[in-house]
């Protein structure tokens, strides 16, 4: 690992974003993580998004690994590094910007998100895309509080949707490899919901949501 720290200041990244250097973040999340996420995320979803400041924190015994807000100058974006794998540091950043964009989805967008999480239940799916979704699925399913029952489902739906648009951009940056078991998203259900991403967001030219035959792009666990 790279640990030379990133100059400190302000630099330009993909879609006219600015990455915020404290000077204590290490070049190599920097250049092989943060940089690579953000120019996989496609081109319609930024100018969904808009203008977005991201800073990687070095804080110490913080319990929050990320935070995002929508301010005058743009979303903000704020990722704490410390105790974190590299890969980890990127993926927390897009799914902050899955948390955004579940915001600002058109009416018939999240029609069709939620009648695709519908027909999971249906099909008696119990797994989920990752720990947040299906910390949130089954609160929802046991009916824990009944009288929050609106709130518990628009949770559910932002943190699958978060994690979903996050996958889908992780698929775009490289190869992944797809977990199976009762706590997962089986297949056929996640590549449903990485197709619609992709009719809504499509890839930007030189990206793929499958790998060509023979690609040589990195593979990592999904």
């Amino acid at each position: 690992m790279d640990d030379r720290p990133v100059a400190p200041g302000s630099s330009r990244l993909a879609h006219g974003w600015r990455l915020m250097n404290s000077g204590s973040v290490p070049r190599e999340i920097v250049l092989e993580f943060i940089r690579p996420a953000v120019r996989a995320v496609p081109s319609s979803m930024a100018r969904r998004l808009g203008s977005c400041r991201i800073s990687l924190l070095a804080l110490m015994d913080s319990t929050v690994t990320s935070q995002w807000s929508e301010t005058e100058l743009g979303l903000e974006v704020r990722v704490t590094i410390t105790d974190l794998e590299e890969h980890d540091v990127a993926m927390e950043l897009l799914l902050c910007l899955g948390q955004v964009l579940w915001g600002k989805l058109s009416a018939n967008e999240l029609q069709a998100y939620w009648t695709l999480l519908d027909r999971e239940i249906r099909e008696g799916i119990t797994g989920e895309i990752d720990e947040q979704a299906l910390e949130e699925k089954r609160s929802l399913l046991a009916g824990r509080s009944r009288a929050d029952r609106w709130g518990q489902l628009e949770r559910y739906g932002c943190a699958s949707f978060a994690g979903t648009t996050a996958e889908y951009v992780h698929c775009l940056w490289h190869d992944v490899t797809v977990r199976i078991g009762p706590d997962h998203l089986p297949a056929p259900q996640l590549w449903r919901r990485l197709e619609l991403l992709a009719r809504w967001f499509p890839p930007d030219r030189g990206y793929r949501l499958l790998p060509t035959e023979g690609s040589s792009r990195k593979e990592q666990v999904l």
